[in-house]
């Protein structure tokens, strides 16, 4: 990397960001960064990593992605590392090529477009063979729901379901007809309800967006961080298993990793990625695919890899030595309390 101080922007993140911020800011190769942030809540935690952050408009379609692409002019952004609005700014890259800024998408965008509805890419994923999926129905109404229910019921599944387009864990029930009520009411707030409550509820409405009614997974979960070059080429994978509590082990697991190998191979998703899955009866299934850095890949760092700092290395173009992380380590976290700055003193130190 050549030039003298690079500029990388995040637009709307999840909180992470603070960590993956600083991965870039204090990167392994001593190359100099500033870093841009934008969100709606001036006062939102991934703007505290920024050097220079500011409030980004509630905007959608071709208006946000103009935005994005004013804001990188204007600040001379050599890459941009998006979440918000990821498949608009997908379809319209070129206005980011014509002004020079590098953006961490993948470019492919009908793949992104199944990889945003889960039945679509399920439907994928099962005529390639390279990983199993649940067993699953699409509904769209209470009738539908309640067959569908039967059916998996039937075949000895525990059930689960949520919204078709959903992100992370929004929408999520597990349906369990042994509920203890009042007990759940004394206690903490659960995800669970009966069938009954889920058909109540349902009922209310002639039909609702398409949900996934789906075979529940209740063996060990992992997230399979990955990172490839601006071609897909699969550079490392690390698969990262919940453990209990705050707990997440940094497993050496071959089954997972071949997993990575073959989904980089067939779908060649540029630099990082993430591929969540969780085991039933020993075998792995796919939750999703998700085309950005995961929530947790700050503990996914800790095996010696700089996952988002090499990923703007990958978008430049930079050539990236052989990785070797290290496995088997366990990893937590704890709150600390810090000072938040504001905009006026993000402004100074970006002029600094």
């Amino acid at each position: 990397m050549s030039k003298k101080e690079l500029r990388v922007y995040f637009n709307r993140w999840f909180s992470v960001a603070y960590h993956y911020m600083n991965s870039i800011r204090h990167n392994e190769d001593g190359v100099a960064f500033k870093l841009y942030g934008t969100h709606p809540d001036p006062g939102h935690m991934a703007l505290q990593g920024a050097d220079y952050a500011t409030v980004e408009p509630v905007l959608g379609g071709l208006d946000y992605v103009q935005f994005c692409v004013d804001f990188c002019r204007k600040h001379e952004i050599d890459v941009f590392i998006p979440r918000l609005h990821m498949l608009d700014i997908a379809r319209h890259v070129a206005l980011f090529d014509e002004i020079g800024t590098q953006v961490t998408v993948c470019r492919d965008v009908e793949l992104l477009e199944k990889l945003t509805i889960k039945d679509k890419f399920y439907e994928e994923v099962r005529t390639t063979g390279i990983m199993e999926v649940p067993a699953y129905e699409v509904v769209r109404d209470a009738e539908g729901f309640k067959q569908a229910y039967a059916r998996l019921a039937a075949a000895g599944h525990r059930v689960c379901f949520k919204p078709t387009d959903s992100e992370g864990g929004l929408g999520f029930r597990i349906v369990n007809d042994n509920r203890d009520a009042l007990k759940d009411l004394f206690g903490y707030v659960t995800n669970e309800l009966t069938f009954d409550e889920a058909y109540g509820i349902l009922s209310r409405v002639e039909t609702f967006p398409e949900m996934m009614v789906m075979e529940l997974l209740d063996g060990p979960e992992y997230s399979i961080d990955c990172l490839a070059d601006r071609d897909g080429k699969l550079l490392a994978a690390v698969p990262r298993r919940k453990a209990d509590g705050r707990l997440r082990v940094l497993e050496n697991n071959a089954e997972l990793i071949a997993i990575a190998h073959r989904v980089a191979e067939t779908y060649r998703i540029p630099y990082n990625f993430n591929i969540q899955m969780r085991c039933n009866g020993g075998v792995p299934k796919l939750l999703e695919i998700n085309p950005r850095m995961s929530g947790g890949l700050h503990a996914t760092c800790l095996a010696g890899i700089n996952f988002p700092y090499l990923g703007v290395k990958a978008a430049l173009g930079q050539p990236i030595e052989p990785l070797a992380p290290e496995f088997g380590i366990t990893t937590s976290h704890i709150e600390l309390s810090m000072r938040m700055q504001t905009f006026a003193e993000s402004l100074q130190r970006v002029q600094a």
